[in-house]
């Protein structure tokens, strides 16, 4: 399954989701959706749905079985296996859940499905839902701008990886940790743990600069790449090493004028505050 995962918001929580390109359809997070609609924590929900899946297979229902696993982020920070189902089951598996919230979460996923579509045929319409999202959420223009750039490097990334023979998840993994532990000195696991983030998007809670700057580490790793031509993992992990080496120096340079760390424990929560402060308007050397 080729998917993009794409976290969505249904009042308030986060609902892991990935869109397959292929198939051309959504596929959600089971726990997150039991979580929303009992309005509980990830651990009681799992334990919800481990329950309930249970009861679903002594009843001999087919819904389980129609369950994927995929790999989606954990509270943890972790990258991990999870159920996950299409739109067409989660309206079945909402229905064996007594809640009041299901007939709004199922207006919901309706609306979700229909806009994916919408902004198949027309890509600009994905961009502006982006942008009225990261508003919603209190986001700065200077910082949804860098955002959508980071977005467009890290697509151009992965495609040039994928053309050096890249094509696990893993390995992505492996080689983005590389590239992120260079150029700031922490793999993505340990940024998150320094910022407090659980199962969030590091990349949605970063600062201006520290956004710039891990998008000048991948936009460089691609150009070196598409130069020295990598084939396979182990070469495309010199390279990105390389890369990040590229926005260390940048880092290092702006630091030295600052006389402080651009590399920030602060995340999404303070980072309307951030915005607010002169980091937003350094310029990278």
């Amino acid at each position: 399954m080729t998917k993009t995962q794409i976290p969505q918001i249904f009042e308030s929580k986060n609902i892991r989701s990935a869109w397959d390109d292929k198939e051309e359809k959504w596929y959600f997070s089971v726990v997150d959706i039991v979580a929303a609609l009992t309005d509980s924590d990830y651990q009681t929900a799992r334990k919800y749905w481990k329950v309930l899946k249970g009861r679903i297979l002594k009843e001999g229902n087919e819904l389980v079985t129609n369950c994927y696993q995929l790999k989606m982020p954990a509270p943890d920070g972790k990258m991990r296996l999870t159920d996950v189902t299409d739109i067409e089951q989660m309206l079945r598996i909402v229905q064996s859940i007594p809640s009041p919230k299901a007939e709004p979460f199922k207006q919901w996923l309706a609306e979700v499905g229909r806009k994916r579509l919408e902004q198949a045929q027309d890509p600009e319409l994905s961009i502006q839902q982006a942008v009225h999202d990261y508003k919603r959420l209190g986001y700065s223009e200077k910082w949804i701008n860098e955002r959508l750039r980071s977005i467009e490097v890290r697509n151009e990334l992965t495609d040039e990886w994928q053309r050096s023979g890249v094509s696990e998840s893993k390995d992505f993994a492996f080689l983005t940790a590389i590239l992120t532990k260079e150029w700031s000195g922490k793999t993505p696991t340990e940024y998150r743990k320094y910022k407090g983030l659980k199962g969030q998007s590091l990349r949605d809670n970063m600062s201006n600069v520290e956004l710039a700057l891990n998008t000048l580490a991948e936009a460089s790793t691609t150009e070196l790449s598409k130069q020295r031509n990598p084939r396979g993992v182990n070469q495309s992990a010199e390279v990105a090493r390389q890369g990040g080496k590229v926005a260390k120096v940048a880092r290092q340079q702006l630091e030295s004028q600052l006389g402080r760390s651009v590399i920030t424990s602060e995340n999404a929560m303070n980072l309307k505050r951030l915005q607010g402060d002169s980091e937003s308007d350094e310029q990278i050397p």
